[in-house]
């Protein structure tokens, strides 16, 4: 291939928006932070609370219709004595996760910290008495996994949560409240959580969507947990259009992009790192009756889709009552981790490929110093025709982890790839596509 076209064709790759403001700019604490989320592509998404007693996922408050002296008898019947931190955050480090979400505080208004302001929480409020998220930061410091905290903005229990929104109306608080207290006590808790658990590295907020159009003093709090941790990221999961102050954009059980499921209505923002957040079955919470987990397999695939399409994938697991994990989770999570064993170079530190979704999959690419340095096929339907354009004639083409190369031959003005039968997976096959090697005197690339 002349050196000009593969110029050409390299310059085009590095010019759709893979290389990014922050990246190329003067590094601040959130730019880096902003390329090491891009970079990290696999986050464990942990579901837990006083909910799982009663095995019917985290809204059963509210879908129950309990009322709050009713739900108010979990925590005492709540003593997780299997639960271990570290087992934990060992798990997803060979699942190949690079960041932990947790959460804090969710719908049911239940803190699973330890919260000064509010005696509803672990520590307080139950036999355990003893503070889960400590041990999880600890055990995050210790393995070198980074950790985020989910907070609800919704709040089930507090009674100054009102008006109230689309939901919470049936469990028995007096219709009447204080928001502006409410606003007040909720700031307090994220700056505890900015300040006592060492450097938390990001706040990923939820339940704004339950009153859209209520002042929930967001750019008060953005800007605190910016000046008290300078490289901890903010997300919300609002469903909107991203607003100032968050430095990742969220997509719920959708890929960028999508909205199959309803909640997504706005368009991936280019300058934002992108986040799906997914269930590893149909619940978000621990549900004895679901048993819908998606196939190990699906789970790949998805991380592959998600990357394709410059994203994150945070897959989200439950606890059980006692603290642990079931089988299925287990299981899943190491089929991850082998899998990323192997083809991790393909996911990792890579950024939206040139290609967008196709009927055989999607492409990422590897940057070296904000240029591409190959691109990577995730071929996700083996039985579908490969086409490239033709300005991809003279790449050397082969199979991830093979120097072989693959047939790739001209046709109606556009490259065609061929895999043979013995190669394909039913997972992912990965195929490289990187320029002809040109050897000058110094066995370098011209």
């Amino acid at each position: 291939m002349r050196l000009g076209v593969l110029v050409s064709v390299w310059g085009l790759i590095a010019g759709s928006g893979l290389a990014t403001a922050d990246e190329g700019s003067t590094p601040t604490p959130s730019a880096e932070a902003r390329t090491w989320f891009r970079d990290a592509k696999f986050g464990l998404f942990i579901h837990w609370g006083v909910y799982s007693l009663l095995g019917k996922s985290e809204w059963v408050m509210e879908r129950d219709h309990l009322p709050v002296a009713e739900y108010e008898k979990l925590p005492p019947r709540f003593d997780p004595g299997e639960f271990d931190a570290d087992a934990l955050v060992r798990m997803a480090k060979a699942a190949g996760a690079r960041y932990i979400t947790f959460t804090a505080k969710h719908h049911d208004g239940f803190c699973m910290f330890d919260s000064k302001l509010s005696r509803y929480d672990v520590v307080d409020a139950t036999p355990y008495a003893k503070d889960p998220l400590k041990a999880l930061a600890d055990a995050c410091s210790k393995h070198a996994i980074k950790l985020f905290v989910y907070y609800s903005l919704l709040d089930w229990h507090h009674p100054d949560y009102y008006p109230r929104g689309d939901s919470g109306r049936s469990n028995g608080r007096p219709d009447k409240g204080n928001w502006k207290q409410y606003i007040a006590d909720y700031q307090g808790q994220i700056r505890e959580l900015c300040t006592q658990y060492g450097p938390i590295d990001g706040i990923w907020f939820d339940g704004a969507w339950d009153r859209p159009d209520a002042d929930w003093d967001l750019e008060t709090t953005y800007r605190m947990i910016h000046e008290l941790l300078p490289s901890a990221l903010v997300g919300n999961n609002h469903h909107s259009k991203p607003l100032s102050g968050e430095d990742f954009q969220v997509f719920e059980q959708d890929l960028p992009g999508e909205n199959k499921a309803g909640y997504n209505n706005a368009p991936p923002e280019p300058n934002l790192p992108l986040e799906t957040c997914l269930t590893i079955n149909g619940s978000w919470g621990h549900n004895v009756a679901d048993k819908r987990f998606k196939s190990s397999e699906q789970l790949i695939q998805m991380l592959a889709s998600a990357a394709g399409r410059g994203a994150n994938l945070l897959l989200n697991i439950s606890l059980w009552p006692n603290g642990s994990t079931g089988p299925e989770t287990r299981d899943r999570l190491q089929a991850i981790g082998k899998w990323l064993d192997t083809h991790g170079e393909t996911i990792y530190a890579t950024r939206q490929g040139p290609f967008p979704p196709q009927a055989w999959g999607v492409s990422t690419t590897k940057l070296v110093r904000n240029q591409p340095e190959a691109v990577f096929l995730h071929v996700l339907n083996p039985d579908a025709t490969i086409h490239l354009p033709e300005a991809y004639v003279g790449f050397n083409v082969r199979l991830f982890g093979s120097s072989a190369p693959l047939s790739a031959t001209q046709s109606g003005g556009q490259l065609r790839i061929s895999i043979p039968e013995k190669d394909r997976t039913r997972i992912d096959t990965v195929i490289v596509l990187a320029p002809e090697v040109l050897e000058g005197p110094q066995g370098r690339r011209r």
